[in-house]
């Protein structure tokens, strides 16, 4: 089996800048390489978003890789949780976290119940929702137990 780095020309385009990406067959199944994970994984549309927006963080927004999780657990009222996309700051405490969805599902209140639920165990200072075509970021203030949408996602504070 040969690892091609190709653009899947099957795969819709998100309203991102292009990255190329590590893909292969395995059986009936294609497969994208998740940097992050350093492993190959299940390229699913939501799939796709999400690698798509690793790099669009990495890339454009200048976050450390290494300081970002893929898939982090989490325990909700005694329910075993995974996020899609936790970044950490510096001082390894939870700093941005990432609900991806599909290209053809819409940002409803129901994702952001979702994220908000997330955020009761990791408090981060910023959430982000995306399905690779629109992305809402929202800065908390936990303080005024508010928050407020940005315009565009921050580049990390280093």
């Amino acid at each position: 089996m040969q690892n091609t780095i190709v653009h899947p020309l099957k795969m819709q385009d998100l309203n991102l800048p292009p990255y190329t990406f590590k893909l292969k067959q395995q059986g009936n199944r294609a497969q994208i390489f998740d940097a992050i994970r350093k492993k190959f994984v299940t390229l699913t549309p939501e799939e796709w978003v999400r690698q798509n927006f690793l790099q669009f963080l990495i890339q454009e927004k200048k976050f450390p890789a290494s300081l970002i999780a893929v898939e982090a657990g989490l325990k909700y009222n005694q329910l075993q949780m995974r996020t899609d996309v936790l970044v950490y700051d510096k001082s390894g405490k939870p700093y941005l976290m990432v609900e991806c969805k599909a290209p053809g599902i819409k940002i409803t209140q129901d994702v952001f119940d979702q994220i908000a639920r997330y955020n009761m165990v990791f408090k981060v200072k910023y959430l982000v929702v995306t399905n690779g075509i629109s992305h809402f970021c929202c800065l908390m203030d936990y303080s005024k137990k508010s928050y407020a949408y940005l315009e565009e996602i921050p580049i990390f504070e280093s």
